[in-house]
């Protein structure tokens, strides 16, 4: 994906795309899992990002749509691209190893038609959490 893609895509959803944006939303197109905000702005530092600024960006984004802010259990948030493909944007499931904390993110995981019903009787579904050890961990 080009630079000139990424700074049309910030454009589109009505933000002004500054060099600090670009750089964010490609290193979360980039990332294999949610970042937080430490991880990204320790990445960003190296382009003169300031920590404020990280923060700033990540939540406009977010408010944007450009971004998901998730918390997986352990009161940080993390930041990921919102993919608009087959899914329509929807949040996936992520699954966390309870030893080391490795997140991963499960794209391919959905709800079987029976589970859909079941929780339409409660609600809509925000996130799954998958939580269990990692192939590294057991």
């Amino acid at each position: 994906m080009t630079v000139e893609t990424i700074q049309n895509e910030i454009r589109d959803v009505g933000l002004r795309a500054t060099p600090a944006r670009v750089a964010t939303l490609q290193l979360l197109r980039e990332a294999t899992a949610p970042m937080t905000h430490a991880d990204v702005a320790e990445h960003l530092a190296k382009f003169g990002v300031d920590k404020a600024t990280a923060f700033r960006n990540l939540n406009d984004m977010t408010e944007a749509g450009l971004l998901r802010r998730t918390e997986l259990g352990d009161h940080v948030y993390r930041f990921e691209e919102v993919r608009h493909g087959e899914d329509g944007g929807q949040a996936h499931p992520h699954f966390v190893c309870t030893t080391c904390g490795t997140i991963a993110c499960l794209d391919n995981v959905k709800l079987t038609a029976g589970s859909l019903r079941e929780s339409d009787k409660i609600g809509d579904v925000a996130e799954i959490l998958l939580r269990g050890l990692c192939n590294d961990c057991k």
